[in-house]
């Protein structure tokens, strides 16, 4: 399972003028890669905390008591706001409820696009270049240390031809890049400007014309023009000649149609730097090292195709096949160590695990065996892993937090006894003098001190099984893949420094994105307001925001509630197909079952800051165990279902005085007595499914679901069983 983001026990209160409101509590969930987790449940069940929880964007009066949010190896509510503001917006983003709430409306749409575009790719690209460099010097490390020094120098010098050749390939790269924007700016221009004059849309075409021949001027990188030169030159010349021909009698003339040598030439020149776009690009990994030791030699002598065929087998035979050797050789050395330093630590995690255990430990000697087996683990991460382990890389800072949760709990829980105490004696002695009392003790929020000393033991624990997992797995390592990936991983980082997103390129890519998400004429919305859309047009909008920086993570805040059905039906089609075509990973809040029917992989149903029931889509809707899923079930409306839907009796409770058993007891029909006085564990339905409902207790009458519920899932069974 390739799990992209992990949510373990969290838990989130607010302050507020009535006392501490329990929102979130206690819930885990694994989003996996290329999957959509629907979180479903009514409003208050603190579905949306726990997404604004994994962006950071709590309100201020928060308090997150506990848990982690992994993501990336980091655990996100440790990391500083400078680290969270490089991934929010830009490896997870979020589209909310009411799309006016994410857009300015004094701004143009175009504007609110491409802004993203621009401000996240300058800190990327200065990000590629430090992962690079950080990594080719660990890598430069390990060679050293598994050949041995007698060959410091070559392999010194070899890692630094590396990063010289590199370097050649990035401004050759970035020279082509920029040739490259411009005539895909020119091609987008062109088109503007014809669907503008064939929608008789006022326009500069003076200005627009000097934008196009300036634009034209740029188009001059060597690789791009060898082959192309005397064409562009000729259509660029055409085109003057058309423009010369034509002088609009108005700067904004409006008129029906461009004369017929203007509208050739604009095309024409659109076709010729279409066939420049579809040539073949030049592989600039081998050009920058052929460069690098030929610098006399003319690269536009020969054709792209030649050029790639000739630095290729040049490459190979000269450097890259011995690099390649020795950078595997490194890769298994740092393995190798790492691996040792595991297998060293395991009696140390298995010391720590019974210290822990025994819970009979103060603060100082709990910090002190914490730091002691922490630094430990630090020192056997495999730095040039590319696959981050997020247990081990986030283990000392889920180790003393769990700690310091206890020992707070010692602390805090009497105070927290003899402040209920002392406002209980308050309030019965006001009842007693027979006055009427409205305000109601707040109840006590004491932690369950066993519990908090059983989660530090089970951080040790997981430690210890994700190490034990490792060092079984270590025999089937291939090196022979590994040292691919990381070549793979140098030439990315590099093509990421040279990716310099300029406006034109932004407002193309803008445009292209509109177009993505179904927004007709995206070239004249591309310029209108957010006012001048329909709700159903602006939340598109909003989707378009959310993809510019091509996120790993997308989190949908119940985007479909402000919009009619039919609108809601396109941007659930639309988000489906952008997770298909994107190999997106989605969490989607919804409060109504049936929106995420056909879109969902894995449901987490919540009530109460609890999740209490999670399984896959199938689990849920054909075997669903716990009462609060059949009601959510039994008042969600079908085309079949020709009985009266049944409504949810009662409120959510207030969770300020959160419910000492089954938050869900006093709306259930279905509840016993154990519902009121003690909160059910999970039990197992199968490997994949659970809830958390006494129901599911060996010893509980059985309890059939709703006949409405039943009565659905046998016909939905018989038509074939899909969501």
């Amino acid at each position: 399972m390739d799990k992209i983001l992990e949510v373990k026990n969290l838990k989130i209160s607010f302050r507020t003028q009535g006392g501490t409101l329990k929102a979130v509590r206690d819930i885990s969930f694994d989003l996996e890669r290329g999957k959509t987790l629907a979180i479903v449940g009514e409003s208050g069940s603190g579905k949306s905390v726990t997404s604004k929880a994994v962006l950071g964007i709590l309100a201020g009066n928060s308090i997150t008591e506990g848990g982690e949010i992994i993501y990336d190896g980091r655990d996100l509510l440790k990391i500083s706001e400078e680290e969270m503001c490089t991934i929010r917006g830009n490896r997870i983003s979020m589209i909310f409820q009411d799309p006016l709430s994410s857009l300015n409306p004094i701004v143009k749409i175009g504007q609110q696009i491409t802004e993203a575009m621009l401000l996240k790719n300058k800190g990327n690209r200065k990000s590629a270049r430090k992962d690079f460099n950080t990594t080719l010097a660990l890598l430069k490390n390990s060679m050293i240390a598994a050949l041995g020094l007698d060959k410091k120098n070559e392999i010194t010098e070899m890692c630094s031809t590396f990063d010289k050749f590199n370097i050649e390939g990035i401004k050759l790269e970035n020279s082509y890049n920029n040739s490259v924007s411009e005539a895909e700016g020119l091609v987008s221009e062109i088109e503007d400007l014809l669907f503008m004059a064939e929608k008789k849309q006022k326009i500069d075409y003076k200005a627009r014309f000097n934008e196009i021949f300036a634009g034209l001027k740029m188009v001059k990188d060597p690789f791009m023009m060898r082959d192309y030169s005397s064409k562009l030159s000729e259509a660029t010349s055409n085109l003057k000649n058309a423009v010369s021909a034509y002088t609009p009698a108005k700067k904004n003339e409006e008129f029906k149609e461009f004369p017929e040598i203007l509208n050739n030439a604009l095309n024409n020149l659109k076709a010729v730097l279409g066939e420049i776009l579809a040539a073949e690009r030049p592989n600039f990994f081998r050009i920058g090292y052929y460069k690098l030791k030929n610098p006399q030699f003319d690269l536009t002598s020969k054709s792209v195709s030649e050029l790639n065929a000739l630095t290729l087998d040049y490459l190979n035979e000269d450097f890259m096949f011995k690099f390649i050797d020795m950078e595997k050789k490194g890769l298994k050395y740092s393995f190798d160590v790492a691996l040792a330093k595991k297998k060293e630590l395991m009696p140390k995690l298995y010391e720590a695990r019974d210290f822990y255990k025994k819970g009979e430990f103060d603060k100082n000697s709990a910090d002190k065996v914490a730091t002691e087996v922490a630094s430990l683990v630090e020192n056997s991460i495999d730095r040039l892993e590319l696959n981050k382990d997020s247990v081990a890389y986030t283990f000392r800072t889920t180790l003393l937090t769990a700690i310091e949760k206890y020992f707070v709990a010692i602390k805090k829980n009497p105070q927290e006894e003899a402040r209920f105490e002392r406002q209980s004696k308050k309030r019965d002695a006001l009842i007693a003098k027979g006055k009427h009392v409205e305000w109601k003790v707040v109840p006590k929020s004491v932690y369950d001190l066993d519990e908090l000393k059983t989660e530090i033991t089970n951080v040790v624990e997981r430690m210890i099984g994700r190490y034990e997992a490792y060092i079984e797995a270590a025999p089937t390592v291939d090196f022979e893949v590994r040292g691919v990936e990381m070549i793979d991983y140098f030439k990315a980082k590099a093509s990421e420094v040279v990716y310099k997103v300029t406006k034109r390129m932004a407002k193309e890519k803008a445009i292209k994105l509109m177009e993505e998400v179904g927004i007709p004429d995206p070239r004249i919305r591309y310029y209108q307001y957010p006012f001048e859309f329909s709700g159903g047009m602006r939340q598109r909008i909003v989707i378009a925001i959310a993809l510019a920086a091509d996120p790993d993570i997308l989190i949908c805040d119940e985007p479909t509630t402000a919009l009619d059905v039919t609108i809601q039906a396109q941007i659930l089609e639309l988000i489906n197909n952008l997770k298909r075509e994107r190999n997106l990973s989605v969490i989607f809040i919804t409060h109504d079952l049936g929106v995420v029917a056909n879109m969902a992989d894995d449901i987490a149903v919540m009530y109460a800051g609890k999740i209490v029931e999670y399984g896959s889509a199938d689990d849920v809707f054909y075997d669903p165990r716990h009462p609060y899923t059949w009601a959510l079930l039994a008042s969600m409306p079908d085309l079949d279902t020709k009985e009266k839907l049944d409504a949810i009796p009662g409120t959510p409770p207030n969770m300020i005085y959160p419910p000492v058993g089954d938050a869900f007891a006093d709306r259930n029909k279905y509840a016993m007595q154990i519902d009121f006085e003690q909160q059910p564990p999970k039990f197992k339905v199968n490997e994949t499914h659970w809830a958390a409902t006494w129901l599911l207790h060996p010893n509980a009458p059985k309890v059939e679901p709703p006949r409405i519920v039943t009565d659905r899932i046998e016909r939905m069974t018989k038509t074939g069983g899909t969501n």
